[in-house]
């Protein structure tokens, strides 16, 4: 059946406690997926997506931890097999913007951006894919910008870590293909959630000038796609950067 494309399978959403990840959480659990959320801080949100997975009649659970640190991503990536025995989905979706033009950006801001968006999802990578090597099946979606691609004013160290981003998924996707795992990524344009909403409308105005669709995209956009990749529907697909963007990077 269509909405149970995901049934049995259990996915792993790293910052699904708002926005994207959360989007993408809700969505996968419509389709059949018992899910577990990881949060680094937003305890009380988080509590509201757990109530709403599970009124879609799936399992699911909430783990928190700093994927940026190794030893907190193994932590979460081993709680997930306590309580399901197996990870199908890994979605490497939380992420950091420390924005500031870079004769201004401090260290720590170059850092801390690389260390929660690229060395994060390496983190969660590199403890799960034992187990999908095991099992010899798996699905891995890398939510990487089209900023990754292009590159933003302002935006050096978030653009550098999405461009990470492509390259670990690419080189991955080659390592695991063999047992069966595909990897890929996804590159959102302009989406609206709490991060784009502080803009001003100058800003965002400006960017709408330069989507072809003439309009901003929505979490639901962003959660579609990576449902796709993460179903047997995509099973001929790795090693991809997919834009989900109004045609903004053509």
């Amino acid at each position: 059946m269509e909405n149970k494309l995901l049934e049995g399978k259990t996915a792993v959403v790293t910052g699904g406690s708002r926005g994207i990840g959360k989007g993408i959480a809700l969505k996968l659990a419509e389709l059949g997926a018992n899910v577990v959320i990881n949060y680094r801080s937003s305890a009380k949100a988080v509590e509201e997506v757990i109530k709403e997975i599970e009124a879609q009649g799936v399992k699911a659970i909430a783990i928190q931890g700093d994927i940026s640190n190794f030893k907190e991503a193994e932590n979460i990536i081993k709680g997930t097999i306590e309580n399901f025995k197996t990870i199908d989905i890994l979605v490497n979706n939380a992420g950091i913007t420390a924005d500031g033009l870079i004769m201004r950006m401090k260290e720590e801001d170059f850092d801390n951006v690389v260390q929660v968006n690229l060395k994060g999802a390496f983190n969660c990578i590199r403890h799960a894919s034992p187990y999908m090597v095991k099992q010899r099946s798996g699905k891995i979606i890398n939510i990487s910008s089209v900023v990754g691609i292009t590159g933003n004013a302002g935006q050096a160290n978030y653009a550098a870590a999405k461009a990470g981003i492509i390259g670990l998924t690419k080189s991955v996707a080659r390592e695991l293909a063999s047992r069966g795992i595909n990897v890929n990524a996804v590159a959102p344009g302009f989406i609206q959630t709490d991060m784009t909403e502080v803009l001003s409308d100058k800003v965002k105005e400006g960017t709408l000038a330069n989507i072809p669709l003439k309009k901003f995209g929505n979490c639901e956009d962003i959660a579609e796609l990576v449902a796709f990749l993460a179903s047997d529907k995509a099973s001929y697909i790795t090693g991809q950067v997919i834009n989900v963007d109004g045609g903004m990077v053509i």
